[in-house]
């Protein structure tokens, strides 16, 4: 069974500020809470300024290659108890572009971490509004056992294997988080990408921009367009809450976000295959 979901995934620069500053504690984060930037390959960005009070961890400990996918569970579980986060962790998460981030927040609520919100806008906005940031390295944080089974909610993230088995009984609808230029075979969309296609079948995501911004979801700010608009988007291609949902991009990290997004609307069967388009490709791109 699924955990509560906080009333808002997203929250505010000054929401976040405020918390910071103390000037309001909400109800929702009574307990021990994390903030992090999460971010691949950034921790120079991170030590050169961060939100003052952030640590940081890097996606490189979450994936594995050669395929990007999710690290297996005794992996993710040393991760994050070397991180501190525990199952019943508040955790606030952003990134330079949030990309990162929401994969990271996909990966906590797989895992069994009960309570995950994300920065809207990320550590642009932040620095757009002019708020209080740091240089210097990751605050040490204390190693603590996770304190549940992982994962506590198998059923968020889909291998190859299953995604492949229930698309053959036709139990799921794979949404494709990926621009129209990559979904219909224009272009792979990634330089490590050779093979340009989709899945047979697949419904597009109207994800339109790069594998860096799908700007079709976002503001001009940066921020995130109301969830219901881009609900707004599947519909258009028969993707509902009343169907089991399957999303995947090139690698997890726009799939993450279109899963989010499902998930602060209440979307009960839904999930991220992980090995999205680059495992496929190698796969089974021929049938």
């Amino acid at each position: 069974m699924s955990p509560p979901r906080p009333l808002s995934l997203w929250v505010t620069t000054q929401w976040l500020d405020d918390v910071l500053r103390q000037h309001q504690t909400p109800a929702s984060l009574v307990g021990e809470w994390r903030l992090l930037e999460v971010g691949c390959d950034h921790g120079a960005a991170y030590r050169t300024g961060h939100i003052a009070g952030a640590g940081y961890i890097d996606t490189h400990e979450v994936e594995s290659l050669p395929l990007w996918n999710v690290v297996p569970p005794v992996t993710l579980r040393a991760v994050l108890a070397r991180h501190g986060l525990r199952f019943d962790t508040q955790v606030i998460l952003y990134g330079r572009q949030n990309y990162a981030a929401e994969r990271l927040a996909h990966i906590l609520l797989y895992a069994g971490v009960q309570n995950v919100r994300l920065l809207d806008g990320g550590w642009q906005c932040w620095q757009q509004a002019g708020l209080a940031q740091m240089a210097g390295p990751s605050p040490r944080v204390m190693p603590q056992d996770f304190g549940a089974p992982l994962p506590a909610q198998p059923q968020l993230l889909r291998n190859l294997a299953q995604t492949l088995a229930l698309r053959q009984r036709g139990e799921i609808v794979l949404v494709s988080v990926r621009s129209w230029a990559e979904f219909s075979g224009a272009v792979s969309g990634y330089d490590y990408i050779a093979t340009a296609g989709d899945i047979p079948g697949a419904r597009w995501g109207h994800a339109e921009g790069t594998s860096q911004y799908i700007c079709a979801y976002h503001n001009p700010d940066g921020t995130l367009r109301p969830a219901q608009e881009i609900a707004a988007l599947w519909a258009k291609e028969a993707i509902s809450s009343a169907q089991s949902v399957v999303f995947y991009c090139g690698t997890g990290w726009r799939a993450s976000l279109a899963f989010l997004v499902a998930w602060s609307l209440g979307w009960q069967d839904i999930a991220v295959y992980d090995g999205g388009w680059f495992e496929w490709s190698q796969q089974y791109y021929r049938e």
